[in-house]
């Protein structure tokens, strides 16, 4: 049976398909969840509560969870650090159910802390050989450290069955992401490889693809033929928040637009899958990428932008100037603002901007997806009041749909005037990280980044980051607690 990057003829991540020690468990369940940089902020933050509220819904019986790191805690610091990570889960209400709440103190009192180097030669391997597997093996670890790692494992130290998961960035150029594809597809077989995406949790993907495929009047005119631009925006009030080690070598561009704004456009572009098997959704996806490119003309201080935050307030808090934030090095050129326009140069989308947005330290947060349909050929003559485009508004936490029409306004019936249709989406109650980590435990990875996407997504954007370090396109500046500079229109302005 071939794994899903050797069925794709463009996946560069086409390696030995495995051998029956790396061959799922019966029913593919995985046994031990084991986290290598268990003592990092990240783990902390976000992964651990993921975990927590998936084992207090009831759906990850039996599961232990391993922590180990470089920092040598004692097994109660541990456990305060699950105590903290798990105090939501634990409260009562939400998704968390009487059995999983008791799974997860169990969880919790047999769950141990290791010091570990996984850079240590043999160290990994040998630290595995006492884990019950199957295995899933987390690296929440900087990408530099996680290649290291896989470069000096061996296959044989794996146990039967084990998945590698792997946190953004894969890689940070397309051929670091290719050294990366073959380092993990000489270890396990691709589709036992999870390049976690948190933005692509089940409830937004699922979402987009229900509202799409289920509905013929959307789908009939979801071309370049009825729509002007798609928008994918990712705005936040947030500022810095103490990751300048990490933000001010990656930007607005590396952090959000390289990985998950070009995901959900994918999503968004994608030709009707036979199905939701991975196999079908991820190659459909692929397919988009392959064909998309930032800029129609190699003008790409026509297509791109970007910006940094100047001092500001954002809800009565003082913001200090970009450059003056701790950490930062004034040198590195970094953006907090990005905007590019991406064209997928297929029949579909011929001529059509998606155009994808992502900042900090901006006045409101703004996360969504905007269609804007063309306007109709001919409006009778007689109508008043202005014609708007008709738009589709896809919110991402909150999940919601807002679609903007123009109708015959009270009063006089002759003046149009703007109406919206509200419907909130169906979501999960788990955070975003424990839909994934439930992908990466029922061993599916329909949730998970495939290796030839993941290398698509670097040459995509590529051009523009070289762009940008050679100032061709310029960097400008909007106030911390604004909406980005005054020229930067967007249709929810």
């Amino acid at each position: 049976m071939k794994t899903s990057s050797e069925s794709d003829p463009q996946s560069t991540a086409t390696h030995d398909a495995g051998s029956p020690a790396n061959a799922p468990s019966p029913g593919g369940r995985i046994k031990t969840l084991v986290i290598l940089g268990a003592s990092g902020d990240l783990t902390g933050r976000l992964l651990l509560p993921g975990v927590a509220r998936l084992i207090a819904s009831g759906r990850a019986p039996g599961l232990r969870l391993v922590g180990a790191g470089n920092d040598a805690w004692p097994a109660q610091q541990w456990q305060d650090r699950l105590t903290e990570s798990f105090a939501d889960a634990l409260a009562p209400g939400g998704a968390s159910t009487e059995a999983g709440i008791a799974e997860l103190k169990t969880v919790q009192k047999d769950s141990t802390y290791h010091q570990l180097d996984v850079t240590a030669k043999g160290a990994l391997g040998a630290f595995l050989k006492d884990v019950e597997g199957p295995v899933a093996l987390y690296f929440a670890l900087p990408p530099a450290v996680s290649q290291k790692a896989c470069e000096i494992l061996a296959k044989k130290d794996l146990p039967a069955g084990t998945r590698l998961v792997m946190e953004k960035p894969f890689g940070s150029s397309t051929e670091s992401a290719q050294e990366l594809n073959a380092t993990l597809a000489r270890l396990v077989p691709e589709d036992h490889i999870h390049r976690v995406d948190h933005f692509l949790g089940k409830s937004t993907v699922l979402n987009i693809m229900g509202l799409r495929f289920a509905n013929r009047l959307l789908e009939h005119s979801w071309n370049g033929d009825h729509i002007e631009k798609v928008e994918i925006v990712f705005d936040e009030p947030l500022t810095l928040e103490n990751r300048a080690r990490y933000y001010d070598h990656a930007g607005a561009g590396r952090d959000m637009i390289q990985s998950h704004l070009l995901q959900i456009m994918a999503i968004m572009a994608m030709e009707p899958p036979a199905t939701l098997d991975e196999h079908d959704v991820r190659s459909s996806i692929a397919a988009v990428l392959r064909a998309s490119s930032v800029g129609r003309d190699g003008d790409l201080a026509q297509h791109t932008r970007r910006a940094r935050y100047t001092a500001g307030a954002i809800a009565e808090r003082a913001v200090p100037n970009y450059l003056d934030e701790e950490g930062v090095d004034p040198a590195n050129g970094t953006e907090t603002l990005a905007e590019v326009e991406v064209f997928v140069n297929n029949w579909r989308w011929a001529g059509v901007p998606f155009i994808l947005r992502s900042g900090k330290a901006l006045g409101r947060a703004r996360k969504e997806a905007v269609v804007t349909f063309k306007p109709v050929p001919h409006l009778p003559i007689g109508f008043k009041g202005t014609d708007s485009p008709t738009r589709l508004h896809i919110g991402f936490g909150p999940e919601t749909l807002t679609l903007d029409l123009d109708v015959n306004g009270p009063g006089d019936l002759f003046t149009l005037d703007r109406v919206q249709l509200n419907a909130k989406l169906s979501s999960d109650p788990l955070l975003p990280y424990g839909e994934v980590l439930d992908g990466v435990l029922s061993a599916d990875p329909l949730l998970s980044v495939r290796g030839d996407t993941a290398e698509e997504c670097w040459r995509i954007v590529e051009p523009t980051f070289a762009a940008w370090k050679a100032n061709e396109v310029p960097m400008e500046e909007y106030a911390a607690g604004s909406m980005g500079p005054e020229t930067w229109a967007t249709s929810n302005d």
